[in-house]
């Protein structure tokens, strides 16, 4: 099965093009004012445009009230919604069945009790994502470089169809696909060359480390 990549906070239409040049299997738009990757819905309609038939576009969010959501839905026509904030199952399903979109769900971890908190949502969520919890004193539910020990995936139920995100860059992600063979992978600050900065030669560098790490599994 082909591995899932998305590139997510993106935000001008020449790091949005490489990411799309490169094969993205997703492109991901920030909606959160305290993330430096924020981006306006128009702005995000625009660049979507690009990507309908290459990729699929998310739209993520954080805690976001049903006008936030029906504005971004109105103005990017996602082909998912990422909720990343503290939304209940009942919230998840809520959400789904009003815009008819998958929804992606996002979750915190750092130990191994950390994967209970899927329970609930399996059967409701489309996708899982797994972001390592934020360092003190962040407001970022997510993006803030961060990893945790993949190793812990090992005992995940096969059957959880999930995004392995957080901390992963060119340097790393080999030990990632070697580590825990994630379905999905979600990459943001580790192609920027600062905070909400992203930065095309450092997409290019990363699809490169993941075809060579694929390449080395393969052999």
């Amino acid at each position: 099965m082909a591995l899932d990549i998305k590139i997510c906070g993106l935000s001008t239409a020449e790091t949005f093009d490489a990411a799309l040049g490169n094969g993205a299997s997703h492109v991901g738009f920030i909606f959160f004012a305290k993330s430096p990757r924020n981006v306006s819905p128009e702005i995000a309609g625009r660049l979507r445009q690009a990507a309908k038939g290459r990729a699929q576009a998310v739209a993520v969010t954080v805690d976001a009230s049903d006008a936030f959501l029906d504005a971004i839905v109105a103005a990017v026509e996602p082909d998912m919604l990422q909720l990343h904030g503290k939304e209940t199952p009942e919230r998840v399903a809520e959400v789904k069945a009003h815009y008819g979109l998958p929804v992606m769900k996002a979750f915190s971890i750092r130990e191994a009790q950390d994967f209970n908190a899927i329970e609930p949502y399996r059967g409701v969520a489309d996708r899982l994502l797994f972001d390592a919890k934020p360092p003190a004193g962040s407001e970022l539910p997510g993006g803030n470089g961060a990893s945790f020990d993949w190793r812990l995936l090992a005992g995940l139920d096969a059957s959880v169809d999930y995004m392995l995100s957080g901390g992963l860059n060119a340097a790393n992600i080999g030990d990632a696909l070697r580590c825990a063979a994630p379905p999905g992978i979600d990459i943001s600050s580790g192609v920027e060359s600062a905070p909400g900065v992203k930065d095309a030669a450092l997409i290019e560098n990363f699809f490169r480390a993941v075809r060579a790490a694929s390449d080395r599994s393969a052999a």
